[in-house]
């Protein structure tokens, strides 16, 4: 008979699969509670005691009402996360933007071709999964921009970055920062970042970047 230690342990190396495989794409929304359940074989308490688990790394949030999402393929510092909030909405945006134009650069040229597969699969149509599971309506830059900076193949970027972001989803949700643009144009600008990046030009990638992260997420007022 499998102990409860060996269902948790179980559990949580499930959904951190799903989550680091990007299957279940950064701002998704989770299955449900009772989904897990049936999914993993496991009770209530276990499939919590996962969701806590990884909720208290950063990689899933839960939002009341509304579901569980997908936060990081990697856990986050709360420290980090806490120091960056404390800065201006600006300067952190500011220095969003400083990252991902280092990371593009990076990308175009240490990208591989695992890398560039998944950037595109990132920017093909949603599964009906996907659309089932349904999108954060709070969301901030997704899973197409962590894949970009895990093609710069730097790591540390990679762990600032999402603090930086956790730090930017808390003033989405205080309203001090919003999207700037639609869908549709977004994944005009991640389409044209993608293309420079698959060239192999840095240049082209810090350009599309720069642009994107002009008119990506903006101060409310």
């Amino acid at each position: 008979m499998q102990s409860g230690s060996d269902r948790a342990r179980r559990s949580l190396a499930f959904l951190r699969q799903k989550i680091s495989s990007g299957e279940w794409p950064i701002n998704s929304r989770i299955p449900t509670e009772t989904e897990l359940m049936g999914l993993l074989g496991v009770g209530k308490t276990t499939v919590r005691e996962a969701v806590r688990s990884l909720a208290s790394l950063g990689m899933l949030e839960p939002l009341p009402g509304i579901g569980t999402f997908v936060r990081s393929r990697m856990p986050v510092s709360s420290l980090l996360t806490d120091y960056i909030a404390e800065f201006s909405t600006a300067e952190i945006l500011g220095y969003r933007r400083a990252l991902e134009i280092e990371a593009a650069q990076q990308a175009a040229l240490h990208r591989s071709p695992e890398h560039l597969a998944a950037m595109r699969r990132a920017l093909e149509p949603p599964s009906a999964d996907q659309v089932a599971l349904g999108p954060d309506p709070r969301s901030a830059p997704g899973q197409f921009h962590f894949l970009v900076l895990e093609a710069s193949g730097n790591t540390l970027l990679v762990g600032v970055y999402a603090g930086v972001v956790n730090a930017l989803r808390r003033a989405i949700n205080a309203g001090t920062v919003v999207h700037a643009t639609d869908a549709a144009v977004r994944r005009t600008d991640h389409l044209a970042v993608l293309q420079a990046i698959e060239t192999g030009d840095p240049a082209a990638a810090a350009h599309a970047m720069a642009h994107h992260s002009d008119r990506d997420l903006v101060p409310s007022n």
